[in-house]
């Protein structure tokens, strides 16, 4: 790894502060820091807006704040704006419902490579454990170990399997609309050359799937990582699909027409940053 290796962590939330502080005190764990921490917000209520600004001042690192008016779902375009305001050549997206092991950001960095970007994946914790873990005041990294939930494999760390696997799990052409947003990174180039989100996929679903199909479109590959950047998601009620056949269909379009640019995407905002 690069002593010179810099990269933003970004994280999206909208109206959970419970979830987002426990997220920001994971981040505070990390054996390896990002050089900043940008939080892109779809427009939550006041108790995100007042838990941000109560960890500015003392965070090790930069701790931006982006938010807009709140105006159906609009993860993508906040998500744009976020990119734009990055000052870093690597971008590691989570997020606000998920904790982090200590070696997260280290496994993201390790693995970083030109002409890839990297999916990670997550243990699900049952509402049990979530209820437990929201309620800890400051929680520690010992406390993660004890968590119940289920697919268990996803919270081992075995360095070794890791990158042994980064090109072999789920990577084939098949497998590149298999992504998860709330663990994800990016050469920063690489996402201003496809135009970052597509803001046609309003509401939930498919939006991580469309980008990774343009970046595959313009020779930008697929790595899983299995066995490493460990992450922990709170259990919470399933999110509103309604929209989903119509953003499949885009995405099917999308991945008909060989799709590499976005029409409605980043380049609306990087001319402003």
């Amino acid at each position: 790894m690069s002593q010179n290796f810099r990269c933003s962590l970004i994280i999206t939330t909208y109206n959970w502060h419970d979830a987002l502080k426990k997220c920001l005190q994971s981040v505070l764990w990390q054996t390896v820091m990002p050089d900043e921490v940008i939080i892109a917000d779809d427009g939550s209520k006041q108790e995100t807006v007042n838990l941000v600004q109560s960890m500015i001042d003392t965070f090790p690192v930069p701790l931006i704040f982006l938010t807009q008016e709140k105006i159906g779902r609009r993860k993508t375009r906040i998500d744009n704006i976020a990119i734009a305001k990055a000052k870093f050549p690597y971008l590691i997206f989570i997020d606000h419902d998920i904790m982090l092991h200590p070696d997260f950001v280290k496994d993201h960095i390790s693995l970083a490579e030109e002409g890839y970007f990297l999916n990670g994946s997550r243990f699900l914790l049952d509402d049990d454990a979530t209820q437990k873990y929201i309620a800890i005041t400051a929680p520690k990294p010992s406390d993660l170990r004890k968590l119940t939930g289920k697919n268990s494999m996803n919270k081992l760390r075995i360095p070794f399997l890791m990158r042994f696997l980064a090109k072999r799990y789920r990577t084939g052409p098949d497998r590149i609309i298999e992504v998860r947003g709330c663990n994800m990174s990016f050469w920063r180039k690489d996402i201003v050359a496809v135009n970052g989100y597509d803001e046609a996929y309003m509401e939930w679903g498919r939006e991580d799937s469309n980008i990774a199909i343009r970046l595959n479109n313009i020779g930008i590959k697929k790595k899983s990582i299995k066995f490493g950047a460990v992450t922990y998601h709170l259990n919470h009620k399933p999110s509103n699909k309604d929209d989903d056949p119509m953003n499949m269909q885009l995405l099917m379009d999308s991945i008909a027409r060989k799709e590499k640019w976005a029409k409605n995407g980043l380049d609306q905002y990087l001319d402003k940053q």
